[in-house]
């Protein structure tokens, strides 16, 4: 979680944040702003029809809008299944204005809070053994989906590893990751996975060592 951008992509933002509650049939709900790096994306809580929501607003200059990223969230919505648990996208709006992109992603409201609110761990993490057991299951299950998305490229590993230990590896076994899993994007005691900007493969056990 970052701290609002400059006044000019704050003001650009907040006004694509109005043109997607349109789109969506949204009314804006109290709870702040929750800013993405340099203002890319901003979310919050919403009133939508069927109750309240969560809101995730990304956008990128005119032309870059698509890829791996901008993709991430609706095709985990499509391939992760609930057992994981992804947040369920109920609603998408995409549209482009004064030279950007935007992308309004309408989500199922998440009751429980982030175990971070920083990815790096802040104090003494208590969580319950269940939550220990159902990360285990989540990541087990997360493996056998199939996807020809990439976290993270082989060639990567093979140039970072050597670097920071000096040891060339071997055979590597890829599979299906998160790609991002840290302490704000996962939420207790309740457990959901949030961000799905990147998942894909990444060598065997990718996630709990970046966690």
């Amino acid at each position: 979680m970052f701290t609002a951008p400059e006044p000019e992509v704050r003001d650009r933002m907040l006004a694509a944040r109005d043109h997607a509650h349109a789109l969506l049939g949204l009314d804006l709900a109290a709870g702040g702003e929750v800013w993405g790096y340099a203002g890319r994306t901003l979310s919050g809580p919403t009133d939508a029809p069927g109750g309240p929501a969560w809101l995730r607003l990304v956008s990128e200059v005119a032309g870059k809008a698509g890829g791996k990223l901008w993709e991430g969230p609706k095709d985990a919505e499509a391939s992760v299944p609930a057992v994981v648990p992804p947040p369920r996208l109920i609603g998408l709006a995409d549209w482009s204005a004064d030279g950007f992109g935007y992308r309004g992603e309408l989500y199922e409201l998440i009751a429980a809070p982030p175990v971070c609110r920083s990815p790096v761990a802040v104090g003494d993490i208590q969580l319950p053994d269940a939550w220990w057991q159902d990360l285990h299951q989540a990541l087990d299950h997360l493996a056998t989906v199939p996807t020809s998305r990439q976290a993270v490229r082989e060639q990567y590993i093979r140039r970072r590893v050597p670097e920071f230990t000096g040891v060339t590896p071997g055979a590597i076994t890829f599979t299906t990751c998160h790609g991002d899993l840290h302490w704000a994007n996962l939420t207790g005691p309740t457990l959901t996975l949030m961000d799905w900007e990147g998942w894909g493969s990444a060598p065997v056990g990718y996630d709990a060592a970046n966690l």
